[in-house]
């Protein structure tokens, strides 16, 4: 959840509104009773995102925090991965802002005391362009304070440069809208020499696209020198790096998710993981990864908990939710039995992140309903973790254009704003779904089933994986490429699990293999029950499969 959206009652939404225009979400607002509801609906952890202080373009200089320059900034809130200071809590967050961090710290208290825990941000590629700890401990130095500026890279420099070059802010940019001014908005930034930008930019000139408003951190690798690597002895932003981690440690944070990790050489994760681990072998490592080429080396030998599974099982899963001509199931088979064969349990399944258009989205699938079955899959596929974003569990559909991003379906992370359709949830801070339809009811209810039932059934948890598609499709009725089945079972439980893309409903037969039947020692009569409704289905002899009907755009997990 983004703090600054989840707790704001705000309904103004005006486009690149101020925060007092728009509100904003407070840390004191995630309290008790919401967390409460939080766990009943089946979770485990909390990622608290945008809580660490970024970059924005508010004017916090009453309490002694600098300013930054709007010509640096993506929206009106500033992005929160834009680090400005790594030991300190956004001031957006707080009631009381010179308290800020003890507010933290409750609610950090407050989400252990409802047996959640807590996952933050770790933003390890780069930073803000303004970067300014007033929060840092004594005798830690702020990134690039101690660089020798006139080098282009350097293995004892924290950031890389152009030496002569003067940083030119992308033409075009119009911070904050034709509403904002202030009096460093002027189409100019003082940074000479320029500093690399975050997406690997080394150049003093960055256009809109890039991550203008932040500079790439250097752990060592030289790009301009074929990437050559200067490990020996450690660079300076890996010690600097380990000491923010295990300050947040010290907090009783329980987890990170990791920012672009790929960015990132692997060589510095499999040193500061274990290392972190060693005192504190609780925390989990999550990491936000793209090419799944690398995903082995990243899990073994970077010793990551968890990865995201986007270019695998979200994609291929997006294609059939929206209908599209060449979605297949086969994309998930792909995931199962090559892409991440022998690590299931180490991918990080979900279907709505900040980052991805929101299901109910125009770009997406615009109907919430229709991501049923792949959210099905989503939960059940592995023994891995699920993710949910909060509002998926209502149909939250980010239709409006909020400032920066525009209207491009995602809840923006750039501005100040909240959530419509979750905001009938929190019903004015009662966190009782008094304002949701009926419909949404429904689908908040289906959502809650169906992950107490992938957290807590031992078939999801920790059970064995058959795919039923090669034998039905040959043997079966009503199958075809855009519908799933599959078993996960223990020797006390057995979940058969049917997902149905297929914009129509399907009259099925599904069929268990002999040498299933067998292994699992099935025989005669079977009732099979609706784990997330209130049917029974039922077959006389389980050798001649199972027939039922499946509706449009639809799922089942059967127990028998």
């Amino acid at each position: 959840m983004f703090p600054r959206l989840f707790g704001n009652i705000n309904t103004t939404n005006k486009f690149y509104g101020s925060v007092e225009e728009n509100g904003v979400g407070k840390l004191n607002d995630i309290n008790d009773k919401a967390l409460t509801e939080i766990k009943a609906m089946g979770f485990t952890h909390v990622w608290y995102t945008g809580v660490i202080e970024h970059a924005t373009m508010t004017d916090y200089s009453a309490y002694g925090i600098k300013v930054d320059d709007p010509d640096v900034v993506k929206g009106r809130a500033g992005s929160p991965y834009a680090i400005k200071d790594y030991y300190d809590i956004d001031p957006d967050l707080a009631v009381d802002v010179p308290n800020r961090m003890a507010e933290f710290e409750a609610l950090v208290a407050r989400t252990h005391a409802n047996n959640l825990k807590v996952i933050i941000d770790f933003v390890p590629n780069h930073i803000a362009r303004g970067y300014n700890s007033d929060a840092k401990p004594d005798g830690v130095r702020d990134f690039g304070a101690d660089d020798d500026r006139m080098k282009a890279f350097s293995a004892k420099n924290d950031l890389y440069y152009t030496p002569g070059r003067q940083f030119l802010v992308p033409g075009g940019y119009n911070p904050g809208g034709d509403e904002f001014v202030s009096p460093l908005k002027n189409g100019t930034y003082d940074e000479n020499p320029a500093r690399a930008t975050g997406n690997d930019v080394f150049s003093a000139t960055p256009s809109i696209n890039d991550w203008f408003e932040t500079m790439k951190l250097n752990y060592g690798v030289d790009y301009l020198d074929n990437r050559s690597c200067h490990f020996d002895p450690i660079p300076p932003v890996w010690q600097k790096m380990y000491d923010i981690l295990h300050y947040w440690t010290g907090k009783g944070v329980d987890g990170f998710r990791c920012d672009m990790v790929e960015l990132v050489p692997v060589e510095f994760w499999k040193w500061l993981i274990p290392k972190l681990k060693a005192g504190h072998p609780h925390l989990i490592f999550i990491g936000e990864a793209y090419d799944s080429s690398t995903y082995r080396t990243y899990i073994f030998n970077g010793h990551f908990d968890y990865l995201y599974d986007k270019v695998g099982l979200y994609d291929g899963i997006k294609r059939l939710i929206r209908n599209e001509g060449h979605a297949s199931i086969w994309d998930i088979n792909r995931c199962v039995f090559h892409e991440s064969a022998d690590f299931p349990e180490h991918m990080l399944r979900f279907l709505e992140n900040h980052d991805e258009v929101r299901i109910a989205a125009r770009d997406f699938a615009g109907d919430a309903f229709l991501a049923i079955p792949g959210m099905i899959i989503t939960a059940t596929l592995s023994t891995g973790p699920v993710m949910i974003y909060s509002g998926q569990e209502v149909g939250e559909p980010a239709i409006e254009a909020e400032g920066f991003s525009g209207a491009d379906g995602r809840t923006t992370i750039f501005d100040y704003w909240a959530m419509p359709e979750l905001q009938k949830w929190i019903n004015g801070g009662e966190f009782d779904s008094g304002g949701l339809s009926q419909p949404q009811k429904y689908l908040r209810n289906l959502y809650s089933k169906l992950l107490n039932i992938a957290g807590q059934n031992e078939a999801i948890t920790k059970g064995a994986f058959y795919e039923l598609m090669l034998n039905n499709l040959s043997d079966g009725k009503g199958f075809n490429e855009r519908t799933y089945a599959y078993l996960r079972y223990t020797k006390e439980h057995r979940i058969l699990v049917l997902a149905n893309f297929n914009r129509e409903e399907r009259d099925m037969l599904v069929r268990f293999p002999y040498s299933l039947v067998q292994a699992l020692k099935m025989e005669g009569a079977a009732a099979f029950v609706d784990m997330l409704g209130d049917k029974v289905y039922h077959t006389i002899d389980i050798n001649d499969g199972l027939s039922l009907k499946m509706p449009a755009a639809s799922g089942l997990l059967l127990s028998f």
